[in-house]
């Protein structure tokens, strides 16, 4: 028995219209606010007021910065803002001592690493090159 598979499960389903679910609930409660606020108010401080509503409400329903929805950046500038943050300082040195001349701290050399690290990654392409034998004949 053969089953299908479903096809493009990362994309939303557009249900109202050109709209998902989600903008089409962010839409309507940035709608929703800025009528209460437009009704309520003179329509000059009303319109004041709703604007930002509109504008976060339009960002959170299509910006996407770096392929991420705009709500999943505020969560996550929210807690980089509200989360605590360790600040680690090293010390380079204690002080010069009395009767010892400074020394500049000894920098590690980083040409050896490199090299040998260079040397690694040309021999994993070397044996990327080299087809196996038995591979080839299938044997």
């Amino acid at each position: 028995m053969q089953y299908q598979v479903p096809q493009f499960i990362e994309v939303e389903d557009k249900i109202f219209g050109p709209f998902t679910l989600k903008q089409f609930i962010y839409l309507a409660g940035a709608a929703g606010i800025s009528a209460v606020l437009l009704l309520s108010l003179p329509f000059v401080f009303g319109l004041i007021l709703s604007l930002p509503f509109l504008g976060l409400g339009g960002a959170l329903a299509f910006v996407k910065i770096d392929n991420k929805p705009f709500i999943e950046v505020l969560e996550s500038a929210f807690f980089f803002f509200t989360g605590g943050k360790m600040y680690l300082w090293k010390k380079q040195g204690q002080g010069k001592k009395q009767g010892t001349p400074e020394t500049k701290p000894a920098t590690p050399s980083l040409q050896a690493p490199q090299q040998d690290a260079m040397q690694k990654i040309r021999a994993l392409a070397w044996s990327l090159d080299v087809k196996d034998e038995q591979n080839i004949h299938g044997n």
